[in-house]
């Protein structure tokens, strides 16, 4: 009940307007009520994260598997239609509370990498020969760029760049992606530009 109120303060009025008090008019409780359940607001907003994120990875995980490029650039789109359609919680995501480290908790940072590794899956299937650890980082890397879109469009920066076309231009990102990265493990005139 707790959460569910936290979440509903942050989809309708963003990360910022979430406070203990709200919660507690919000369910009929005392504001030391909610600190019985919640060692501080900070763990509070952890756990509300921590939804998200397993909100977020039933969503990836409904991208039918078909073949490798497809699948990355449909969990790409699945990402930023999500972003758009959850903007206050997606967001949420990323603002840190200094209180409560997200790294000082193992099972959240497992619930980051379980996102992580739905989008690092399809990486394996490409035909890279190498590493692991390679196909991780260019995973990663990719979705950083694919967030920075996100990120971008959403705030409504891309507009001062021209960008109109969102989706279109996660796609070309994916695409130039795999195909670059890919590329430079065909041939070896990549490594000779280095």
């Amino acid at each position: 009940m707790i959460l569910d109120a936290a979440e509903a303060i942050v989809l309708e009025q963003g990360f910022a307007a979430l406070n203990a008090r709200k919660i507690a008019m919000k369910v009929g409780y005392t504001v030391g009520s909610i600190y019985m359940v919640f060692a501080n607001m900070a763990d509070l907003a952890l756990h509300v994260k921590a939804r998200t994120l397993d909100d977020l990875s039933a969503q990836l995980l409904q991208v039918p598997d078909k073949d490798a490029p497809q699948v990355i650039e449909a969990l790409a789109t699945t990402y930023l239609r999500y972003a758009s359609q959850n903007y206050n919680r997606w967001r949420m995501i990323f603002d840190h509370h200094p209180e409560c480290p997200p790294d000082s908790f193992e099972w959240y940072r497992q619930k980051v990498d379980h996102v992580f590794q739905i989008v690092e899956s399809p990486f394996t299937k490409l035909g890279v020969p190498c590493a692991d650890a390679e196909k991780k980082r260019a995973a990663r890397t990719l979705w950083a760029g694919v967030h920075g879109v996100c990120t971008l469009a959403l705030s409504g920066s891309l507009d001062v760049a021209g960008v109109d076309d969102v989706e279109a231009s996660v796609i070309l990102l994916v695409r130039s992606f795999i195909q670059g990265w890919v590329c430079q493990f065909q041939t070896n005139s990549y490594a000779q530009i280095l």
